[in-house]
C-alpha cells in the first residue's frame, strides 16, 4: 500500500508539491492540515485520546479529531471523511480560521502545519475506531481552559495553541 502524502504548501497555503507524510514530519516541512471541533446542543466539546499505536503524541488527549487533506480534497470534505474514519460519524462543518505552527516531538518528527480549524455539532455518542482512538469525552470549554492550565502535558502541542490562540474561533 503506498504511503498517504500530505500537501507541501507556502505560508499562503498555496500547494508546492507532494510527499509522503512521515517524510514531510521527518524534514518539519510545512504541509496542509486541518483540526475538527465538534460541540453538543450543552456545547460541551468532543475530545479524543490518540490511540497508543499513533507515531507521534500517543495517548494525548486533542481535539475531536485532525489529519491532512488528500490531493484535490477540500478542507471540509477532508474532515468529515476523518471524522468517519476516527469517530464513527459525520456531520456538517464550517471553517473558521487558518493558522501555522510548529511542534517538534522527543522522537525527531517535526509537525509543521498550515492548520485549518472545523468546527461542527453532534449529539450523540461517537463509534470511535481503536486504532485512531483510545477513549473520548465531553467537556465544556471552561473545564477543558482549567485541565490544561493544571495538566499541559496531557494534551497535544496543536490543540495546546489552537485552544490558547484561537479560542474566539472555536466557541459555538
Amino acid at each position: 500500500m503506498k504511503e498517504e502524502e500530505v500537501i507541501l504548501v507556502n505560508e499562503k497555503d498555496e500547494k508546492i508539491g507532494l510527499m509522503p507524510k512521515m517524510e514531510a514530519h521527518e524534514k518539519g516541512l510545512l504541509h496542509r492540515a486541518f483540526s475538527v471541533f465538534i460541540f453538543n446542543d450543552k456545547n460541551e466539546l468532543l475530545l479524543q485520546q490518540r490511540a497508543l499505536n499513533k507515531y507521534h503524541t500517543p495517548g494525548l488527549w486533542a481535539n475531536t479529531c485532525c489529519s491532512h487533506q488528500r490531493d484535490g480534497e477540500s478542507s471540509l470534505d477532508a474532515g468529515k471523511r476523518r471524522l468517519m474514519e476516527e469517530m464513527g460519524f459525520t456531520t456538517d462543518l464550517e471553517e473558521r480560521t487558518t493558522f501555522i505552527y510548529k511542534a517538534p516531538f522527543d522522537n525527531g518528527l517535526t509537525e509543521h502545519e498550515y492548520d485549518h480549524i472545523l468546527v461542527g455539532r453532534y449529539n450523540d455518542e461517537p463509534n470511535i475506531n481503536p486504532q485512531e482512538v483510545a477513549d473520548y469525552k465531553w467537556m465544556t470549554l471552561d473545564s477543558v481552559r482549567k485541565d490544561i492550565s493544571e495538566n499541559p502535558e496531557k494534551y497535544t502541542p496543536w490543540f495546546k495553541i489552537i485552544f490558547d490562540k484561537f479560542y474566539q474561533h472555536i466557541k459555538i
